[in-house]
């Protein structure tokens, strides 16, 4: 995953959302978890179909591998998948990713303009990756 840029939809300009900071919201949780707030920042970026993990990756097709480690890196959880948007875009791919802490989303944009992939290594004969940040 590469070239990520925060994205602002149209419905964080809603009551719904508060603006905390810079490109992160604070709203109700779409789960089931009560009152409870979380907050949110949503990001546009583009695939690498030529990393591995990323193989066959398109914004109408977001690859598991560096999704998961987006999410276990910072302890994110998606919460929107802009599916009409990735639907009709070409290259850009678009997600929000949200949190009951501040702080990981904070983390989370410290990936903007910059790229977020797996590297692959082997250990006792099993395949395993890791995610690194350039």
């Amino acid at each position: 995953m590469k070239n990520f840029k925060s994205y602002t939809p149209e419905k964080y300009m809603t009551s719904d959302f508060e603006q905390i900071e810079e490109g992160i919201y604070k709203t109700k949780s779409p789960y089931d978890t009560g009152d409870q707030d979380i907050f949110v920042a949503s990001l546009a970026f583009e695939m690498e179909p030529e990393c591995y993990g990323e193989e066959n990756a398109s914004p109408r097709n977001l690859t598991q591998v560096p999704i998961e480690g987006i999410l276990d890196e910072f302890n994110l959880f998606v919460t929107d998948f802009y599916e009409q948007l990735n639907e009709t875009s070409e290259t850009i791919c678009y997600q929000e990713f949200g949190s009951f802490d501040l702080e990981n989303i904070q983390k989370l944009r410290t990936l903007i303009g910059k790229r977020f992939y797996a590297v692959p290594y082997l250990e006792d004969g099993e395949e395993y990756y890791e995610m690194a940040a350039e």
